[in-house]
């Protein structure tokens, strides 16, 4: 999920199998294309997972004009938006103890994103 921090407004998401760069570049530069965001314009902050630090990532960000900043390593309260929006998600009355298939999952977070 890509958060915009001061309107707390979910700008870009993606649920996926797997955690890889290639799909952290893709939600990346789809979000920013669809949010219309110029150069030089946007700070990424993210914490230290292997996607986000990963070289393909980062040429991607240099590439489109993005600035990037990590959480300290090894603290786990450095992004505390996003640890708040994921509590809301997964506190909310409609959130399933289990999901029946990665198909639901993905439903539920569209509704929830919407």
């Amino acid at each position: 999920m890509i958060l915009d921090i001061f309107s707390r407004y979910a700008v870009g998401w993606m649920l996926a199998r797997v955690e890889r760069a290639a799909l952290s570049q893709r939600l990346i530069a789809d979000t920013i294309a669809k949010q219309g965001v110029a150069r030089d314009q946007l700070t990424l902050h993210s914490d230290r997972g292997s996607p986000m630090i990963a070289k393909p990532v980062a040429h991607l960000l240099a590439d489109l004009g993005v600035t990037k900043s990590h959480s300290r390593p090894h603290v786990s309260n450095d992004n505390p938006y996003s640890e708040s929006q994921f509590r809301t998600f997964k506190y909310r009355p409609d959130f399933p103890d289990r999901f029946g298939s990665f198909e639901d999952a993905r439903a539920h977070c569209a509704r929830f994103f919407t």
